[in-house]
């Protein structure tokens, strides 16, 4: 984990919590929906690595791919045919696990919350890598249902959203605890070379999301602006360099705002070759937002395009760079970065650190965010940190700009800013 700053304690599970609430040995049943997909199964082969003892149950449609998967994750594993729309199916194969991960995406334009309504009436915890404003909240309004339930659920747990909202959330509380200075202005910043080597999945939503408009907040106020606008060029440090970035309408910026209270918050992503770049601008600036709204559609121009992006994954790679930039009224501004070679990589180890946090207790029941206490208490966070920056090349928190970029800004007499 080159590059880390901040003082994190051993990685070692302690015990985990069973459908009863008692503490039992780390050997709970997971079950990955999506598992045979990009995310599902990138998060299934993490969990098998951070906790061997774990009985991993793969979910998916493709009987083929889930045994081949099924082959390398070893004997504790099982591979499940389950498709997740019947909920009677769902509910049956619910029956003695103790988490369910949610990652058969693209969430966009999904009405409703099959999944976790099966996880609350099993009484399953429950986790998911949504990346949807509007599935995320209509998620959070189940949390009167978790609670009397009793049943632990994080909503928006994958890398980004989920591991990005949690380094938010450190950097607001070491703000407020130790500088005793409040939070102004909170900015997501995003890179992915090509599709991450998720192929589709990635490709679809970034073409659902220029079907929304984009929810910023300024100053206290909530305001919209166009999809991919507003271009920013953002240092991502050591092997990434500089990228042009841009707004998308991603959930960490409403939750961040609500949960973490600070006035302004928005939300760039931006990816590589730069001609992908200029097809979204394109794709923005010349197609009615109405097409971007029609599933169907996009997964037609999806399937259209895929072969080319597949062509240019293979000379891109999959790097993935996440940096958290938060000002406070002091003047002071602290970043968090986060680098890694493959995404496809990545994903899983994030998505596996909070499976982990929410077995060992961590959780309270109810629906949460990644950055709310209750759904990640603030003693367990540095711990999932270490464990999602799992193989990163460059992970730091808490720093000023300047100590981690590769063209600080000098504003005179040696001080950079």
């Amino acid at each position: 984990m080159a590059g880390a700053s901040i003082p994190l304690p051993s990685p070692s599970l302690a015990s985990t919590i069973s459908k009863e609430g008692t503490n039992k040995p780390a050997s709970s049943r997971v079950l990955v929906l999506g598992g045979t997909g990009r995310v599902g199964g990138s998060t299934a082969t993490a969990l098998s690595k951070l906790c061997p003892s774990l009985q991993i149950q793969v979910a998916g449609r493709n009987r083929e791919k889930g045994a081949a998967l099924v082959s390398k994750l070893g004997e504790k594993s099982e591979f499940v045919e389950l498709d997740i729309n019947n909920t009677r199916m769902l509910e049956r194969a619910l029956d003695g696990v103790d988490l369910v991960v949610h990652t058969a995406g693209p969430f966009q334009r999904q009405e409703k919350c099959t999944v976790l309504e099966a996880a609350i009436s099993t009484k399953t915890a429950y986790i998911d890598v949504c990346d949807d404003t509007e599935y995320s909240w209509r998620a959070k309004g189940f949390h009167n249902e978790a609670v009397a339930a009793g049943i632990p659920a994080i909503t928006t747990a994958g890398i980004y959203p989920g591991v990005s909202n949690v380094m938010a959330a450190e950097l607001v509380h070491a703000a407020r605890s130790k500088d005793e200075a409040e939070p102004e202005r909170l900015r997501f910043f995003y890179y992915t070379a090509g599709s991450g080597g998720a192929g589709p999945t990635i490709l679809t939503t970034s073409l659902l999301l220029l079907g929304e408009d984009v929810i910023a907040y300024n100053k206290g106020e909530e305001v919209k602006l166009k999809p991919y606008s507003g271009a920013l060029s953002i240092d991502f440090g050591k092997g990434v360099r500089t990228k042009d970035v841009y707004l998308l309408n991603l959930p960490e910026v409403k939750s961040a705002h609500e949960i973490l209270k600070v006035p302004t918050v928005s939300a760039r992503f931006g990816t590589a070759p730069f001609f992908w770049n200029w097809g979204m601008l394109a794709f923005a600036k010349f197609l009615p937002m109405e097409t971007f709204r029609d599933k169907n559609k996009v997964l037609q121009l999806v399937q259209l395009i895929d072969p080319l992006v597949r062509v240019v994954d293979g000379i891109a790679g999959e790097r993935v760079s996440m940096r958290v930039d938060l000002e406070c009224t002091n003047g002071k501004t602290t970043i968090g970065l986060f680098t890694h070679k493959k995404l496809s990589v990545s994903v899983g180890y994030a998505t596996a650190a909070f499976v982990l946090a929410v077995l060992e207790g961590n959780t309270q029941p109810g629906v949460w965010f990644p950055e709310e206490p209750e759904g990640i208490a603030i003693e367990a966070r540095k711990l999932l940190l270490q464990r999602a920056a799992e193989g990163t090349s460059n992970f730091v928190m808490y720093k000023p700009p300047w100590m981690v970029e590769t063209d600080p800004k000098e504003v005179g007499l040696g001080i950079y800013v």
